[in-house]
Formats: C-alpha cells, structure tokens, sequence
C-alpha cells in the first residue's frame, strides 16, 4: 500500500503561498513571496535531502506543476562550477524522472515527462493508487490539493518547516473542511534560523477529554444554556 506525505513551508499563521519567490504566486495580492529564503540554513537543505532521498513519485496540483514545469526540466548543471549546489542537482535529477501525478482539468497540457492526470474524481483516483504498489506520493506545494486531501483524511504524514514569521493572508495549510483526525509528531528539530521542522503521522480519532468540575456551578450551567439557545 502507498502513502501519500505532503512536505510543507507554513508560516506560523499557517500561510504556505509562494515560498520560494516573488513570482511564484502573486494571486490575491500576496506580496511576501520568497518568504523562507532568508531562513536558509544547513539544517533545511539536511531536511529536504531527507526528503527526496528515498523514491517517490510526485502529486501536484495544476498550479504547482505548472510552476515546477517551468523550471524544473531546464535546470543544467556543471559539478566544476563554483557555484554548484548537489542538493539542486538531486532534486532536479528526482524531479525530472518520478511519475508526476496531476490534478488538472486539461489533461492534454501536460508536457512534463512522466506526468498522468488524476482525472475528474481526484479522490477517488488517489484511493485507487494507495491501495497498489509502489512509492511514496509526495506532494509539494499544492495547497488547492491539500484541501482535498485533508478532507478525504487520505494524508497519511506531514512533514512542516515551520517558519518564524507571519504572512497575515494568503493560502492557508488549514482551512474549513478537513477531515478530524489526530496526529503524532514522529520526528522534530529546530534550526539555527529558528524553523522547526517537524513531522507528524496520522494517529487515529480526535480524542477528546474535559477539565471542567463533575458539578458544574449554576453560574457555568448558566452560561451553557446561553450558548445553546
């Protein structure tokens, strides 16, 4: 059975638009694009090897792989250059070969190699994947996808930087319509510039509980009864 994980930048209100730069994403007048880029350290680029060391395939929404199509498939690279990065190159490499699974209305666009549109019924196509062989769907960006997902609880990990900064609008990680469920955090650290990077597992039901005395005062049956009429 397959996994989906998603791999995510949120801001500490939970805005992941446009990450990486101030073009990726201007739609609603979001003006901060490029926002993780200075918080760029070590720690991240171990992070996000981490992420595409093991196989995966890729799950995208149209907008996302449209973005990645733009770039990702004329990256050129020379090992001598002073300016070589390895960690570029195996994502670029990683990028270019996996099976790119899409989310798009207009099937017959896509040019990337190795991409497959998801057709009409996305979620039901996602299921249909899970339950065969292979790796891991990874999803990147994709914010658009992610509400389906999470309302069809078929996230099965999230991988967060967390990033010290707050956007105040734009795409959220997290909005109306997700399925509850609960999550438990497998794995985390806290880079030098300050991004905590942390991943979570679904672990099950909500599971809830109650502070409040067993004999509640008239003054808090009250205020109950307020609240239900």
């Amino acid at each position: 059975m397959r996994r989906i994980v998603t791999a995510t930048f949120v801001s500490l209100d939970g805005i992941m638009q446009a990450p990486g730069g101030p073009e990726e994403d201007r739609r609603g007048g979001f003006a901060f694009g490029g926002w993780t880029a200075p918080y760029w350290d070590d720690a991240i680029g171990a992070a996000q090897s981490e992420v595409f060391s093991a196989p995966f395939d890729l799950l995208l929404g149209r907008r996302t792989y449209d973005i990645f199509a733009a770039h990702w498939p004329y990256m050129k690279f020379d090992a001598k250059a002073g300016d070589f990065d390895a960690l570029v190159q195996q994502i670029t490499d990683s990028f270019n070969s996996a099976t790119k699974y899409v989310a798009t209305h207009s099937p017959e666009t896509l040019s990337w190699q190795n991409s497959q549109a998801l057709g009409s019924d996305v979620a039901g196509a996602l299921g249909m994947l899970k339950q065969g062989d292979g790796p891991t769907l990874l999803v990147q960006g994709s914010s658009d996808l992610i509400q389906q997902l999470l309302a069809a609880d078929l996230i099965d990990e999230m991988r967060l930087l967390i990033y010290p900064v707050v956007l105040g609008r734009g795409k959220r990680l997290f909005s109306d319509g997700a399925a509850p469920g609960a999550f438990k955090l497998v794995k985390s650290t806290i880079a030098p510039s300050g991004v905590i990077i942390a991943t979570y597992v679904r672990d099950g039901d909500v599971k809830t509980g109650s502070f409040v005395s067993e004999n509640p005062s008239p003054a808090e049956l009250e205020r109950r009864n307020r609240l239900s009429q």
